[in-house]
């Protein structure tokens, strides 16, 4: 595993080699390097190229250190996805080649508050239908899901089998979304919503909040949806 000499700095020839070991499943992901001292010697450099080298692939997320714990390698995410593109989860799950999948947890009518009724411009006592799911891809958790629409839109009972809450508003309410507009943040480890995606403690979310319009710029659906930060990566083309 020793990194033989080329005319690059050294500190970037361990990066490569380091890169290669994960890619190679040396290092799988998840999983803890060895101390310092060990990888500098397998790798015949100083301690002080190697720190240097992993404090590079901490920057660029390849692998995470944990005080007093270790260094271990990051989960590469699942899916890739533009946020400018508005895609619903099934969508995007499917575009990665993916099986997507449902955990119904539950659907229930809800009266609105005053956020919702600003948000949809309802009238004082109006319902919303609040459904709660789990989305997974292969059969593994990655977003928790609560979503909201007004009773007035759908009126029919809920199918829980439903994957795309998208297709669901077109065939049951001839609804067709066609914007949202969005708001996205980090966020660390939550209480409920971490142990259902299966994240570890040092595992964060992506919260993505939506508000979604039809053809007609009407609101018909709001979403928040929990990603797994390691499962989910979102990115934006910006143009001048």
């Amino acid at each position: 595993m020793t990194v033989k000499p080329d005319q690059r700095h050294l500190y970037l020839q361990v990066i490569d080699k380091l890169k290669q070991s994960i890619e190679e499943g040396t290092y799988k992901m998840k999983e803890r390097l060895p101390s310092e001292f060990e990888l500098s010697k397998q790798l015949g450099v100083s301690r002080a190229t190697l720190r240097e080298a992993l404090r590079v692939l901490e920057e660029e997320n390849v692998i995470v250190r944990r005080h007093g714990v270790g260094t271990f390698v990051n989960s590469k995410p699942i899916l890739n996805s533009g946020i400018e593109q508005l895609n619903s989860v099934t969508g995007m799950i499917e575009n990665a080649g993916l099986r997507p999948g449902t955990i119904f947890l539950n659907s229930s009518d809800i009266g609105s508050t005053e956020e919702d009724q600003r948000r949809f411009s309802l009238k004082n006592g109006e319902d919303l239908l609040m459904i709660e799911r789990v989305r997974t891809a292969d059969g593994e958790p990655i977003v928790y899901c609560l979503d909201k629409i007004p009773r007035s839109i759908l009126s029919d009972s809920f199918t829980h089998n439903q994957d795309s809450i998208f297709k669901l508003l077109e065939q049951r309410a001839n609804c067709k979304i066609t914007y949202a507009v969005s708001e996205i943040e980090p966020i660390g480890y939550h209480e409920k919503i971490s142990p259902i995606l299966n994240c570890d403690p040092e595992t964060a979310l992506l919260l993505l909040k939506q508000l979604h319009y039809d053809e007609n710029d009407r609101p018909v659906l709001y979403s928040v949806n929990y990603f797994r930060a390691d499962a989910f990566r979102f990115q934006v083309v910006r143009r001048r």
